[in-house]
């Protein structure tokens, strides 16, 4: 039986943390004092939890940290993903999402592995701003080097995530534009969520997805353009086109993902399995259910799927940001998996 939970939504994407570990210590997600807190499994654990959520009709998996880089044996654990079959009978999208530190030497090995596309993370398009963000001396020209060498792999589309926090990185919008049409890769704006390990997050603090699409058009006009249901993204691209000297599509595309101002719940296709082997319905779960207890337990492949579609039938409606009875979720961004 296909998973799909008691509102009515498939779900088909799954999300692998490998490791909460992580070589950055960004101001909106890490206190810059905490690490890592729960366990790596091996490889070869989390291959089998994948082959049962394929089997279940999983098509799309993405591996996230912490910073997954930073796992050796990656490369392999990919070409081991990319040897599954869907209920299709073809093989998953292999998707990585990544600070792009270490890319640079990893990503032709990637996507020779099976690897189909990657998202790295750039808060700045200022290098002196971006090594404040990250708390690390010359990242900047780490990142880039990881996102042209993504380019030349042919990992496309390539996407440049971004968070924006008022008062803090919210005068990148436009520079990361031009950035993102000079080097033909998707440019993602964030909206701030309450998942930093400091909890300290506030309204004020969000640049909410209007603000950023008016910021755009000052700079140069844009228009939305469409998007499947369950992407998170609100999809744009600018009216010139301006970046596509290849002819391809989304060069110059930007995307706003805006899980506070414009929540998307109803859409969602998701479920997370966090590093330690268990599994999160929601980013902002307060619950985990331990698909790797059953695991060590002896469960069967079946066994382990009636657990699956039990826990997906419990998978919440939708976060309650910035309602009165918000509950923070039971674990931060890092422990979780982006």
């Amino acid at each position: 039986m296909p998973l799909i939970d008691k509102h009515g939504r498939p779900i088909t994407d799954l999300r692998i943390s490998i490791t909460d570990r992580c070589n950055y210590k960004c101001v909106y997600c890490r206190t810059g004092t905490d690490g890592p807190a729960y366990a790596e499994l091996a490889f070869v654990e989390y291959l089998r939890m994948a082959s049962i959520f394929v089997d279940l009709g999983i098509t799309k998996i993405r591996l996230t940290g912490g910073e997954p880089l930073l796992r050796s044996g990656l490369t392999n654990f990919v070409r081991d993903l990319s040897a599954l079959r869907t209920v299709e009978g073809t093989p998953p999208d292999i998707a990585l999402t990544t600070n792009g530190h270490l890319l640079e030497d990893l990503a032709q090995p990637l996507k020779d592995a099976g690897l189909r596309r990657v998202t790295v993370s750039l808060d700045a398009a200022d290098p002196d701003l971006f090594a404040r963000i990250t708390r690390v001396p010359n990242a900047f020209e780490k990142v880039v080097a990881g996102i042209r060498a993504a380019r030349r792999a042919g990992l496309d589309p390539v996407k440049v995530n971004c968070v924006l926090l008022r008062g803090f990185n919210e005068n990148q919008i436009v520079p990361l534009a031009k950035f993102a049409r000079q080097e033909g890769v998707i440019l993602r704006f964030i909206e701030f969520m309450p998942l930093e390990e400091d909890r300290a997050w506030s309204p004020e603090k969000v640049v909410p997805l209007k603000e950023i699409v008016d910021t755009l058009n000052a700079y140069h006009p844009i228009a939305e353009i469409p998007h499947a249901r369950s992407e998170t993204a609100r999809r744009y691209r600018f009216l010139d086109d301006q970046g596509n000297e290849q002819g391809k599509a989304g060069l110059g595309e930007i995307g706003i993902i805006a899980p506070v101002s414009m929540p998307f719940c109803g859409q969602c296709s998701r479920v997370r399995l966090t590093s330690d082997g268990k599994i999160r319905t929601c980013l902002f779960s307060i619950w985990d259910h331990d698909l790797h207890e059953q695991i060590h337990r002896g469960a069967t492949d079946a066994q382990c799927k009636a657990f699956i579609q039990e826990v997906i039938s419990k998978k919440e409606a939708r976060h309650h940001i910035g309602e009165p009875d918000f509950v923070p979720a039971s674990r931060t961004m890092v422990h979780i998996g982006g």
